[in-house]
C-alpha cells in the first residue's frame, strides 16, 4: 500500500497488512470527515469542485510528528507545504478520491493545481479545488462522489449537508445515495473477487461503495 506511506513509518506496517489481508479483514486506517461542494456556472456546466477533508486526531498527530522537522510541535508554512507536496503527490494515481460520472459514464477531471493543508486544533484539514477537463453540463443523471479505491482511508461525508451545490438550477433534483456495502456486494458478487479487495492499487468497482451526491437533471435544449 503506497497511499500516504510518506506521511509516516508507523502507518505503513498497518497499510500492508490492509492491503494483505483477507477481504473479511479490509478496513481503513486512516479517516476524514468531508466536504463537498459543487459549484455550478450560470451555463449549468460544473465550475469546479471543491473539497475539504479534516483528519481524524490519531492521523493528525502522526502527520506533525512526522513533518515537524524542527521539533516545535507545531507545523510552520514550509512544514504545512510539505505535507501538501506529500498528499498531491501520493494522491495523483488514485484521481484525488473522486469519482463523477455522468449518465454512469467516468468524467475525467483535471488534477487540482494544488493542495492546502493547515491544522485546526489537533486535526489536520486539506483542501482543494479541481475542475472537469472537458465542459460537463447539468443533463441527466449526474453523480458526484469521493472513495479512497484501496480501502485504506474512510471518507466520511457526516450529513447530507456536508454535499451541496453552490448556484443548482431549478429543475434539477439533489440527493445524497449511501450504498449500504452488504447490499454492494451482493449486488455486484459476480465481479468482486479476493483481488479486487486485495489490490493495493484499487480498481474502478470501487465507486459502488462511495456515498454519491446525485444531480437528475431535465435534458439541455
Amino acid at each position: 500500500m503506497r497511499l500516504f506511506r510518506q506521511f509516516a513509518r508507523l502507518t505503513a506496517a498497518a497499510a500492508f497488512l490492509a492491503a494483505s489481508s483477507a477481504p473479511a479483514l479490509v478496513h481503513p486506517h486512516v479517516f476524514a470527515e468531508a466536504r463537498l461542494d459543487v459549484v455550478v456556472n450560470p451555463d449549468r456546466t460544473v465550475k469546479s469542485l471543491r473539497h475539504l477533508w479534516r483528519f481524524d486526531d490519531l492521523f493528525s498527530s502522526t502527520v506533525l510528528m512526522e513533518f515537524d522537522k524542527n521539533g516545535d510541535l507545531q507545523l510552520d508554512d514550509a512544514e504545512l507545504q510539505d505535507v501538501a507536496d506529500t498528499v498531491y503527490s501520493s494522491l495523483a494515481e488514485y484521481k484525488y478520491f473522486q469519482i463523477v460520472t455522468l449518465d454512469g459514464k467516468d468524467v475525467e477531471m483535471q488534477p487540482p493545481p494544488k493542495l492546502i493543508a493547515s491544522f485546526e486544533g489537533e486535526q489536520l484539514i486539506i483542501l482543494f479545488e479541481s475542475t472537469p477537463k472537458q465542459p460537463l453540463t447539468l443533463a441527466g443523471k449526474v453523480d458526484f462522489g469521493v472513495y479512497d479505491p484501496t480501502f485504506y482511508t474512510a471518507i466520511d461525508f457526516t450529513e447530507d449537508d456536508n454535499m451541496s451545490v453552490v448556484a443548482l438550477p431549478a429543475d434539477c433534483k439533489r440527493s445524497v445515495i449511501r450504498p449500504d456495502p452488504d447490499e454492494a456486494i451482493a449486488q455486484n458478487q459476480s465481479t468482486l473477487t479476493d483481488a479486487f479487495f486485495n489490490d493495493p492499487t484499487g480498481t474502478d468497482m470501487s465507486k459502488i461503495f462511495a456515498t454519491k451526491l446525485e444531480l437528475t437533471c431535465q435534458a439541455s435544449g
